[in-house]
């Protein structure tokens, strides 16, 4: 096992993600990172995973999830389905409870990743209920009486897409990195880890047009790391050549809301210098 994360195969982490990844495993701290969508703030999980030989555990939140879902459901419908039509385990309510992915995560036999993906889109208690069960490493299972000790530590990573504010108490509690956007030295780097065949000139003119794309004012959604890749792919299928990308080929994999479309065609009609 690595001793010290430092990205891993088609994952490139800034020296500054590195240190913020590392600081935060040692100090047992979560690490809440914020960043535009495709700057890989769910793959950063996936990538200290892969480094560390760590086990992942994944609970992706919506508007309506509690934080007891993440430790344990109990399947009251399993059981009456069981009670029914003679289920060998109905008089065993232990047999109904089932580990969520923060109690998969407590009780891993090694030190796990547990990613809490956009932590953002759940109620304002959430935050805080999540991390006073992190903090005491354990808790009680109501139905049983049993108390649930963790093994290890989590290496947490919490990704938010600031749809709405975090409390303070919360943020208190964690360490915070930004994923900045890739400047094009960067993005060169990603691209020749996920297309190594990829034609330097297409590259260069793909990136030119994209980054050019991204400058556009008031663009509602702006094209980001993944579709630039899928964009840069359906050209080679397409044999699409690089003179050719100022008209902007297969626009939708890179523009997704028809008022940007019209805004840029607009634009490229008037001879606008943002697009030619």
């Amino acid at each position: 096992m690595a001793q010290e994360y430092a990205g891993s195969a088609g994952y490139i982490a800034s020296a500054e993600l590195q240190r913020g990844v590392r600081i935060a495993m040692a100090l047992g701290k979560p690490l809440l990172v914020k960043g535009e969508p495709g700057t890989g703030k769910t793959m950063l999980a996936e990538s200290i995973s892969q480094a560390m030989g760590m086990p992942i555990y994944r609970w992706n939140i919506k508007s309506t999830t509690k934080a007891q879902e993440g430790l344990y459901h109990y399947d009251t419908v399993q059981r009456l389905y069981d009670s029914q039509f003679g289920g060998a385990h109905v008089e065993d309510i232990r047999h109904y409870i089932k580990l969520g992915p923060l109690g998969q995560a407590l009780t891993a036999a090694e030190r796990p990743v547990l990613l809490i993906d956009e932590i953002d889109k759940a109620d304002l208690e959430f935050p805080n209920d999540l991390l006073w069960e992190l903090d005491r490493m354990e808790f009680t299972i109501s139905e049983t009486g049993d108390v649930i000790r963790g093994k290890h530590r989590p290496v947490v990573i919490i990704t938010s897409n600031s749809e709405k504010e975090l409390p303070d108490a919360f943020l208190r509690r964690c360490m915070f990195h930004y994923i900045a956007f890739p400047q094009p030295e960067e993005m060169e780097q990603i691209l020749r880890t996920h297309l190594p065949d990829l034609d330097r000139t297409l590259m260069e003119k793909a990136m030119e047009v994209f980054y050019r794309l991204r400058q556009v004012p008031d663009l509602q959604k702006k094209p980001c790391t993944s579709e630039l890749l899928e964009w840069i792919q359906a050209l080679e299928i397409g044999g699409i050549a690089p003179e050719e990308l100022d008209a902007l080929p297969i626009l939708g994999l890179l523009i997704k809301k028809q008022e940007d479309s019209e805004r840029l065609e607009r634009q490229k009609t008037a001879g606008s210098r943002h697009v030619r």
